[in-house]
């Protein structure tokens, strides 16, 4: 039953939380951290992209270096999709990686390698935050990734000391 909400949820938000967003195209040629990554687009411009939704361990930070590498096994040299609708203050597009339709930045969130910033989840369609919600509350529940952890520190915590 849950699998079958999972999937009317995933549905739900496919259909609306992309609809104002702007498409860029282009293959994966770098990797800076658990929810940043380089795509080099066909006229051959770099995009630097911030994962929209996530917020992914810092590189000193425990499983920092983990969901780098899991990032770079799901998208390295892979051509990608970005829906994005923003820039943040360091003019890094923020959007979501689609993989063969596939949502790289909830893959990240299911394998417990990054948590669903909430703090940002207003501006997320209401699908979509409703997905990635419900995939850190598995993960939690699973303990799987960085859940394993007793106590995992929050990036935006880690960032703060």
């Amino acid at each position: 039953m849950q699998a079958v909400r999972f999937i009317a949820i995933a549905i739900y938000g496919l259909c609306f939380s992309l609809a104002h967003a702007e498409t860029l195209t282009g293959q994966v040629v770098k990797i800076s951290d658990g929810d940043t990554l380089t795509i080099l687009d066909a006229s051959r411009q770099q995009h630097k992209i911030r994962l929209s939704g996530i917020d992914a361990p810092e590189r000193k930070q425990a499983f920092g270096t983990v969901s780098r590498q899991y990032l770079a096994s799901l998208a390295f040299g892979k051509a990608v999709t970005v829906e994005w609708y923003k820039r943040d203050r360091y003019q890094r597009i923020i959007g979501v990686v689609l993989l063969d339709g596939r949502d790289v930045n909830l893959e990240l969130v299911k394998a417990g390698l990054a948590w669903h910033y909430k703090y940002y989840e207003n501006e997320q369609p209401l699908g979509e935050r409703l997905l990635y919600t419900e995939a850190e509350e598995v993960a939690r529940l699973d303990r799987v990734g960085l859940w394993s952890d007793p106590s995992p520190i929050p990036p935006w915590d880690f960032r703060r000391k």
